[in-house]
């Protein structure tokens, strides 16, 4: 295939999620071969049935790495694209044949397609610098070249609130490999400050694979996460991967989950920045709110939240940083009210903020999306529709899945107005 075949997004998004499935996909569909090549056809090349290349395709991702490189090899998929190295005497490169050089020609590809043509000011060392840090890991893997990573995971997470998940993923993800190879060869001074960038780049993919609503993926990344948070000692992080876990319990509707994470991040032995205990408490208010508690419990547990949130400080916690303010705090407390059975509460709630313009793009297109549930369950189904119809454009911008599937359960609850003329727009919309 010609060097553009690689470089087009649907390649690059199946890439950056780590499935062979998806990438395989990605090249039976992709626009160059003027049509879809069928399933029967490329099994035939991979050595596979028909029934087994779909069951690649749409389920989990495969982990046997002998079967990724005999696949990878019959595609000719190029090296330094690969999640994985291929073993020694392909038809690789000198450069993709060592491991380190290949980590760090992998993410300067990466930086310099993306419009970083240098590093950013201020960084103590160039790109040439962290190149050699990652071919002698224990030499010169230094304090500047940890900061280079945690100035690019910085970077992802700016990227993720404006353009998505697919956009945020490779570079996530190559910062991931990167201390996935290197973690052990670095000085012990350096293996703690890269273990706890570690462990915060492996919750924020776990987040964006939530958000691709890949939930095998992302339990894979907060489990990482919290094996690397335990082993440089980072105890405030734990608790964080635990509140990650029980928000992504609320996707499945997995109640028991939710409220059990919530709590085992209140009450664990660390001590949580008043910012994130926050955030915990609310959750355990939402958990609360799904068991049946009554609504006194639950707006009970909601002020204490916003109590620890009034007394946070301004200042991050260097090790933890959390992006819960007031605004994240109405939105979420109005799903505890849709979940506690007052919609019409939530609905005013999610307008406050909403009309304010202060949540990133794709949060608007979420809780636009719940609100549009909470206007349903309330018998609104003129302004449930209106609302889902602006979330479903956010939601194709940003390809957020997670509002892409709040968004078909707003449809189910309007099955009983389905002949309103802004309902029919609701799904011309979805079928466009």
């Amino acid at each position: 295939m010609p060097t553009t075949f690689w470089q087009t997004d649907q390649i690059r998004d199946a890439l950056a999620t780590w499935h062979m499935g998806r990438v395989i996909y990605a090249y039976r569909t992709h626009p160059f071969h003027g049509r879809q090549l069928p399933q029967e056809q490329v099994a035939s090349w991979l050595g596979l049935t028909q029934a087994q290349l779909s069951r690649i395709e749409k389920g989990p991702a495969p982990e046997q790495l002998s079967k990724l490189t005999r696949w990878a090899q019959t595609l000719k998929i190029p090296a330094e694209l690969l999640w994985f190295r291929l073993p020694d005497g392909d038809a690789m490169s000198a450069e993709a044949t060592d491991g380190a050089r290949h980590s760090a020609i992998a993410l300067a590809r990466w930086l310099m397609s993306n419009g970083t043509g240098s590093l950013p000011v201020g960084l103590a060392g160039d790109l040439q610098r962290v190149g050699e840090a990652l071919e002698d890991a224990r030499r010169y893997f230094d304090g500047s070249v940890v900061d280079f990573f945690r100035m690019q995971l910085a970077r992802c997470k700016t990227d993720d609130g404006s353009l998505g998940p697919a956009d945020a993923l490779p570079l996530t993800l190559s910062v991931l490999e990167v201390i996935r190879r290197h973690c052990r060869e670095v000085r012990p001074d350096v293996q703690r400050e890269l273990l706890t960038v570690g462990a915060d780049a492996a919750e924020f993919a776990g987040w964006l694979y939530r958000d691709l609503h890949d939930p095998v993926a992302a339990t894979v990344l907060y489990d990482r996460a919290m094996e690397w948070a335990q082993a440089s000692g980072n105890l405030p992080m734990q608790g964080y991967v635990l509140l990650k876990k029980s928000q992504m319990a609320y996707d499945s509707r997995d109640t028991g989950t939710l409220l059990t994470l919530a709590q085992a991040a209140k009450d664990g032995p660390w001590q949580l920045p008043a910012r994130v205990k926050a955030e915990v408490v609310q959750q355990e208010a939402l958990g609360l709110a799904m068991v049946g508690e009554p609504l006194r419990v639950v707006a009970e547990t909601l002020d204490e939240a916003q109590h620890l949130l009034s007394s946070a400080r301004n200042i991050a916690d260097e090790r933890l940083t959390s992006y819960f303010n007031e605004a994240t705090l109405l939105v979420r407390s109005a799903c505890c009210y849709t979940e506690a059975g007052k919609p019409s509460i939530a609905t005013q709630l999610f307008s406050k903020v909403l009309a304010g313009d202060v949540l990133s793009r794709r949060d608007a297109g979420l809780f636009g999306a719940r609100q549009a549930k909470a206007f349903a369950l309330s018998g609104e189904p003129d302004e449930a529709a209106r609302v889902a119809v602006e979330s479903v454009v956010i939601a194709r911008e940003t390809r957020s899945e997670r509002t892409m599937n709040v968004i078909v359960d707003v449809v189910r609850a309007l099955d009983p107005w389905n002949h309103r003329p802004q309902v029919r727009q609701l799904h011309d919309a979805l079928l466009s």
